[in-house]
């Protein structure tokens, strides 16, 4: 009796053992396959080195042509700053309600025009309302119908005098803007940017 117990836990500890290492090489054959699939990261494929300004590959074209008038501006000896605001403005919202090139809810677009001390809490407050529900394609295989921003519309602008951050920018636009979506889905249309000098930049420090 006693060496059939024995037997018996033998077989059951081989058995576990099996299991564990089937379980095992199942985990790690789909982790090789996921990490063959997932989908390669955005490439910079342009930039502004006086600015800091990136220009990735997965933009759309309609940002891409922003950028370039941005690039075209800002090589200028004297600098439009209405139209460095205009531009900025433009970039930002085209790519931060262009949802359907994110990765996921973390990808947040237009960061790099929003004021630098803002930009945590930026990010942070766009993934629990805009980018919320933004689902996860690191595979590529996302079947989620989220927007494309067709066009971004500047329809005033006007210099103002701004408080933020225990500072005043006596020169800072408020420019006012509506937003065109290729397939619409009841994403915002409209909004009011506040931009401030902060060095040689324009940045955004309020979006309404």
């Amino acid at each position: 009796m006693k060496r059939k117990k024995k037997n018996n836990k033998k077989k059951i500890v081989i058995i576990l053992i099996a299991v564990i290492v089937v379980f095992t090489g199942i985990f790690v054959a789909k982790s090789v396959l996921f990490k063959e699939k997932a989908a390669p990261a955005a490439k910079v494929v342009d930039k502004l080195d006086k600015y800091g300004y990136t220009l990735e590959d997965d933009a759309t074209k309609y940002y891409k042509s922003l950028f370039n008038s941005l690039k075209k501006t800002l090589s200028k000896d004297s600098v439009d700053d209405e139209e460095y605001a205009k531009l900025v403005s433009q970039l930002f919202l085209a790519d931060y309600f262009n949802l359907e090139n994110k990765i996921s809810k973390n990808d947040v677009g237009g960061v790099q025009y929003v004021y630098t001390p803002y930009q945590d809490s930026f990010m942070k407050k766009s993934m629990d309302e805009v980018y919320r529900y933004v689902e996860s394609n690191i595979y590529g295989d996302r079947k989620q119908d989220l927007p494309v921003v067709a066009s971004v519309e500047v329809d005033d602008i006007k210099t103002i005098s701004h408080e933020y951050d225990g500072k005043t920018d006596e020169n800072a636009y408020s420019v006012d803007l509506s937003i065109s979506y290729e397939k619409e889905m009841g994403y915002q249309k409209n909004a009011t940017l506040v931009l401030v000098h902060n060095k040689n930049k324009l940045e955004i420090v309020k979006m309404s």
